[in-house]
């Protein structure tokens, strides 16, 4: 077995009308959706960090800034890929464990379609991937229904 490194990513989004909601690489039904700069999947955003932390390599902004236009409305599935492939010539995926925070919409229909998701886009079967949805009793931005904000944690596993 390789060396191991972890890191812990964290994003929030406010919602805003007129957009999809994007969580885990997926398309959720709600009335709403998150606000960003690209199509504000806080999820894999939470897990772009996550895995940018865990090589030392810093984290999203530093790699695809908000004020670079080439990152407007971008689907978040293909930062995550441009960060894999950042990382894949020393690192591999071992595991994934995420939380999103979300009075509405309710999650449990949808974790197993994120969870497949998350594990096609990590190249990693699903069993290593990890999602719990949480809400947050009522307090808070995310208990008054102002938005969504997801963890993430994630080994990689360095290659030989």
């Amino acid at each position: 077995m390789g060396k191991m490194r972890v890191g812990i990513g964290y994003d929030v989004h406010r919602f805003e009308e007129g957009k999809k909601l994007m969580l885990g690489g997926i398309e959720i039904p709600f009335e709403k959706g998150l606000k960003g700069h690209s199509d504000g999947d806080v999820l894999i955003h939470a897990l772009i960090d996550a895995i940018l932390g865990a090589a030392g390599l810093g984290d999203i902004g530093e790699h695809f800034p908000d004020t670079d236009m080439a990152y407007k409305e971008v689907d978040s599935k293909i930062l995550l890929k441009r960060v894999l492939e950042l990382v894949s010539e020393h690192y591999v995926v071992n595991n994934v464990d995420c939380i999103v925070v979300t009075e509405r919409p309710k999650l449990s229909p949808y974790k197993d379609r994120i969870r497949t998701s998350l594990a096609e886009l990590l190249g990693v079967s699903k069993e290593r991937v990890n999602v719990k949805a949480k809400t947050e009793e009522g307090l808070g931005f995310t208990g008054r229904e102002e938005g969504i904000k997801a963890y993430a944690v994630v080994l990689l596993e360095e290659r030989y």
